[in-house]
């Protein structure tokens, strides 16, 4: 699949939190963002925890880091599935580098603290997980949402209306890539 500088990648597996995942991607794709579900496999018709399917548009090892505007990490134990896979740990990881948006809400905090990337930041997450976020490094916070320069991450699915907005801000803020750039990284990568 195609995506460009408006694109936003949501993870996915089996077990995802269903309101974590399509509230998200509903929002974005009003705002005019181009949205890719990616999972370990293309194509396949995934089902959260309270039953709702979603497919996913890309298999998670035709995702490179450079056709994206920023990563949302929905929770349930989907993402505690998802946070062992170095193919995502390490997508994480150039999102951080570039300074692109990772938001993460309830659970999915796991995926950022398995990547390495939550050392220092202001965040928040479920309770659940709220003595792996501060052995990560993170400085805790227990609030609907919290944004730490490109990070955004809330506690759960109630927070959903400002984890949302705070998204939506960090994208409209964050300086878009040229095509040119997008070309010549697809060159160099092809090489």
């Amino acid at each position: 699949m195609e995506t460009g500088t408006s694109a936003v990648l949501i993870l996915i597996d089996n077990d995802f939190d269903d309101m974590e995942l399509m509230y998200p991607r509903l929002r974005l794709q009003e705002a005019g963002y181009q949205v890719i579900v990616s999972g370990l496999k293309a194509n396949e018709l995934y089902h959260g925890r309270h039953g709702y399917p979603c497919r996913s548009d890309q298999w998670i090892f035709d995702v490179h880091e450079p056709y994206f505007r920023g990563v949302i990490c929905p929770g349930g134990m989907a993402a505690a599935s998802l946070r062992r896979e170095e193919k995502i740990k390490g997508l994480l990881a150039q999102f951080h580098h570039s300074g692109k948006l990772i938001a993460s809400i309830c659970t999915g905090g796991w995926i950022p603290i398995s990547a390495g990337v939550y050392r220092g930041v202001h965040a928040t997450g479920s309770l659940e997980i709220k003595d792996d976020l501060i052995n990560a490094g993170v400085i805790f916070k227990d609030a609907p949402v919290v944004i730490d320069r490109h990070f955004v991450s809330s506690r759960k699915a109630e927070d959903l209306p400002a984890f949302m907005k705070a998204v939506l801000e960090v994208l409209a803020i964050q300086p878009v890539a040229s095509q040119a750039t997008h070309d010549k990284e697809a060159t160099l990568a092809a090489k």
